[in-house]
């Protein structure tokens, strides 16, 4: 199941205001997107979640949970996340029933995707969910894992790559948990790691443009989720080269 979202497309059809910001879906639905009456996506199994945030100045999100595994990329603007400064491209994971926050943007305000694999109803809000979070520590552990920032290559130095580059820049866990970061020359290509190691991947069009094989170039801002069925990614740099974060999460508990 791989599934592309391209950025400017998104913006253009699913960019909607809300009482604190903006929120563009790119790939499945979220609480914000679901009809009324209409049924949620079940919670077992693979549901990849993808849904860009925008956040005004001094805009705060205070600290809570989901029950699902998260990254969240810090793709413009700058500001806090907990004791975190965040600006971009940051990477922020936690697992499922891990608290974390608030999220506090600068003078510019910030935005930032959120991606997950699985279905969320939406956040549980500290210190009200103090309880419901007490009672998952049976099942689930705290972790956070952080990155970055990492500034996205600009036109000059993505057309000074002569080879494809790559590395970790959250180390793989025992469970999958991992994040890397590679660099690709123009009309180059990258393969990232079997996704079967985890729990899927998505990548990130950090800067340049990148296709999947046989799939449209897809602009900055723009990503990808690979199913843990599927092989390794190949990306395809476009004519300027591209800029690519690959985000794999751990395993799922029930996988």
């Amino acid at each position: 199941m791989i599934v592309t979202a391209d950025s400017i497309v998104a913006h253009n059809t699913n960019r909607r205001r809300t009482p604190n910001g903006w929120n563009t879906t790119f790939i499945g639905k979220n609480r914000g997107t679901l009809q009324e009456g209409e049924q949620a996506p079940s919670s077992e199994g693979v549901y990849p979640m993808a849904f860009l945030v925008e956040k005004d100045a001094a805009a705060v999100v205070h600290p809570h949970f989901h029950s699902a595994d998260q990254y969240q990329v810090i793709v413009q603007g700058s500001g806090k996340l907990g004791v975190h400064d965040v600006a971009s491209v940051a990477v922020h994971y936690t697992d499922a029933y891990s608290a974390y926050g608030p999220i506090v943007a600068a003078g510019e305000g910030i935005s930032w995707f959120t991606l997950r694999n699985a279905w969320d109803p939406g956040a549980r809000y500290m210190p009200a969910a103090r309880q419901e979070l007490r009672a998952a520590r049976a099942k689930f552990q705290h972790r956070e894992a952080t990155c970055g920032p990492l500034p996205p290559l600009t036109d000059r130095e993505l057309t000074a790559l002569t080879a494809p580059t790559g590395g970790a820049v959250i180390a793989e866990t025992p469970d999958g948990l991992g994040t890397w970061r590679y660099t690709v020359p123009a009309n180059g290509s990258v393969a990232g790691p079997a996704p079967s190691g985890g729990g899927g991947q998505f990548w990130l069009v950090s800067s340049g443009s990148a296709s999947v094989p046989g799939g449209a170039l897809l602009p900055p801002q723009s990503c990808v989720f690979v199913g843990p069925e599927d092989a390794a990614a190949c990306l395809l740099a476009g004519p300027s080269g591209a800029d690519l974060i690959c985000m794999q999460f751990p395993k799922r508990a029930q996988d």
